[in-house]
């Protein structure tokens, strides 16, 4: 039974050389390479994109990119900016790149597996949606505006297993289908959650976004725990 024919799928990976909170973060190494590099080789090894293409302002993207073996557009000054929003930058991106997905692979998300990847990926393709971004879904209580949203404070205080997870927004993979998004763009002015849009959830190493100094040293932890031999079973305290 024929499967019929494949989406072409393009990564872009943003990366904007200024940054309020740290300042040139794409750049900062990480493990011995810049940080946006990490989600660069995560996409590769995910063997699911047709083309990536690091999207920035700066040419010296244009030689890390090169150094990783993929793609560079230039993106438009005016669009580099802290007020720029995501909406611009994939309208730009999707009227000079012809693909039926674009799937924003998050410069800033440098844990993200390959694996996992893939599997959000192929799952948007499936879907029927138009737009899809990552979430993590966090059994706690939450207040919202001051109030219980996700329990009740009257009587006992609910296990943390029982309530009604609070998805959070990610942000590691966001992906659209490229004609879809266009044109409620050019209708609306606005398009990154589209009119079918879903979540998909993903794990805790996906979920480290690199923002501040903390982040980046946290991010060096793990790494560095994750290059460890594991016991591969758990122990236990005995007396």
């Amino acid at each position: 039974m024929s499967r019929g024919p494949q989406p072409h799928i393009t990564a872009m990976i943003p990366a904007r050389l200024g940054s309020e909170r740290l300042p040139k973060k794409n750049l900062a190494l990480l493990h011995g390479e810049p940080l946006i590099g990490h989600a660069i080789k995560a996409a590769k090894r995910s063997a699911v994109f047709d083309r990536i293409v690091v999207n920035s302002e700066s040419e010296i993207f244009a030689r890390v990119a090169r150094s990783y073996g993929v793609e560079f557009y230039h993106r438009p000054g005016h669009l580099a900016g802290s007020e720029t929003r995501s909406d611009e930058v994939v309208y730009d991106f999707a009227q000079h790149h012809e693909t039926d997905i674009v799937v924003w692979v998050n410069s800033i998300a440098p844990l993200q597996p390959p694996d996992e990847i893939r599997e959000v990926v192929h799952h948007f393709v499936v879907s029927g949606l138009q737009s899809l971004i990552t979430v993590r879904d966090e059994f706690a209580h939450f207040n919202f505006r001051g109030k219980p949203f996700n329990y009740s404070s009257d009587g006992k205080f609910a296990r943390t297993q029982d309530l009604e997870p609070v998805q959070r927004f990610v942000y590691s993979l966001m992906m659209w289908r490229r004609r879809d998004f266009m044109k409620q763009y050019e209708r609306d002015g606005y398009a990154v959650i589209c009119e079918r849009a879903g979540v998909y959830p993903v794990g805790k190493l996906s979920a480290m976004i690199v923002k501040t100094e903390e982040d980046l040293r946290l991010c060096e932890y793990i790494l560095a725990g994750l290059n460890q031999p594991v016991k591969s079973r758990l122990s236990y305290y005995s007396e």
